[in-house]
Formats: C-alpha cells, sequence, structure tokens
C-alpha cells in the first residue's frame, strides 16, 4: 500500500494507493532512503481497511519486533480525530493499555495458576539455568521436560536490542536441549483454556479443563501459591 496526498498519485497494478488528506514531517520517516510512513501513522492508515482482526495482528508484529510506541500511536491519534479507523484502533489500544497494568509477576501468576486449574504439574519460576557464556534467568521452567515458558508482557518501553537479545538468549536455551515457548498477555488473559492445553501438550499431561464457559476466564492464583511453586 502506498499512502499519498489525495491529489497526487494513480493506482497501479499490483499497487494499493491510499490518499489522505494531510501528512506532516512527524508522520514521515526514511528506511533505506526511502521515504515511508512511520509505524504509529501506518497503524493509523491501516485501521481504516482493515477488519479489527488483522488490525490487532499488525499491531502485534510491530510489538514482536520492538517498533511500537504506545505514546507516539496516541499522538497520532489526538491528531486525526474523525479518521475512520481511529474508533476501531482507539478501543484495541484501550485493551492494550489496561494490560500494561500487568506487571511480569502477576503475569507468571496466571500461568501457574492456569497450571493448577488443568492439573498440570507446576513449574519452577524464576530460575537459573547455567549456559556457555553464562547462567540465564527463565520464567517459567520444567526441567525435567526441559520446557520453558516465557511470558512476554508489553514492550512499548523496549528497544531492538533488547528484541535482539532475547532471541538470542532463545537460541542458546534450544542449543542448550531445552524448548522455549513465549506466550504473550493476551493469549494468557483472553485465551487461557488454549494456553492450558499447549502447555500440557508441551509437558505431556492430559489436561482436566473446565467444561463450562470458565475455562475462558483467566484464574487466579496469589503469593502463597507462588511462594510454595518456587521450590
Amino acid at each position: 500500500m502506498v499512502t499519498v496526498p489525495r491529489t497526487a498519485g494513480h493506482s497501479r497494478k499490483g499497487i494499493t494507493v491510499h490518499r489522505i488528506r494531510s501528512l506532516t514531517a512527524t508522520d514521515i520517516t526514511r528506511v533505506r532512503g526511502i521515504p515511508c510512513t512511520t509505524v504509529p501513522r501506518t497503524l493509523l492508515d491501516l485501521a481504516d481497511v482493515l477488519d479489527r482482526q488483522k488490525l490487532e495482528r499488525a499491531i502485534a508484529q510491530a510489538e514482536v519486533m520492538g517498533v511500537f510506541d504506545l505514546n507516539a500511536l496516541n499522538d497520532v491519534l489526538e491528531r486525526s480525530a474523525g479518521r475512520r479507523g481511529s474508533a476501531r484502533l482507539r478501543k484495541i489500544l484501550d485493551e492494550y493499555e489496561e494490560g500494561t497494568a500487568l506487571t511480569q509477576s502477576e503475569l507468571e501468576e496466571l500461568v501457574l495458576a492456569i497450571c493448577m486449574t488443568i492439573g498440570v504439574e507446576p513449574p519452577q519460576v524464576n530460575q537459573w539455568i547455567v549456559l556457555d557464556g553464562g547462567a540465564v534467568q527463565v520464567d517459567l521452567v520444567w526441567r525435567k521436560q526441559r520446557l520453558i515458558v516465557e511470558v512476554d508482557g508489553h514492550r512499548f518501553h523496549g528497544n531492538r536490542r533488547a528484541f535482539e537479545q532475547d532471541r538470542d538468549r532463545d537460541q542458546r536455551l534450544t542449543l542448550a536441549g531445552y524448548r522455549v515457548v513465549r506466550f504473550t498477555w493476551l493469549q494468557i488473559t483472553r485465551e487461557p483454556h488454549k494456553v492450558g492445553r499447549r502447555i500440557a501438550e508441551l509437558v505431556g499431561h492430559p489436561p482436566s479443563l473446565p467444561r463450562s464457559n470458565e475455562a475462558d476466564q483467566a484464574p487466579r492464583s496469589n503469593e502463597a501459591d507462588r511462594a510454595r511453586m518456587r521450590g
């Protein structure tokens, strides 16, 4: 998709032209010398043409790549009141902002509670794994199964270097014989039943999931459970 002022450009085969009223210097960056819209502005433009599911995927991809900036996107929305997709994007961001209130430890506790709910052997929490080149700390580990679960909260304050370091860390753990699986806060809070099923399959334990809609609600844990499971 190519973004141009309303009075410029025309469609070509294989290229979708997205015409807009205004484009400020704040909305423009350069990638390999080519002028492009910034990530926040691109997400706003995509909100005009994508449905909610595809828009959420675009936001998630930006977050995974370490290029998502919530503050910058809020700024773009404030400058673009009345845009067709702004309401859809704002609704998604409101839910994302709620997610930022969850700390890393709270997300870990939710995963522990999911394990208890489905009857899976609880993992050890915040353990150190000794590797060539130095030890690393992991969120949740089943040592017997050599399975590590990492809980990915929001990384709005993160950067590309942190993203690269996480991937290097995962690769080192994989070379050491561990399976590393990452769950996002969105999966943990919205789809705990799916997270539970996947953990059960990875651990090799048949899950005992509730038959009612309670399976769709994130279970709760507490500090006592967490302390006991640290081992």
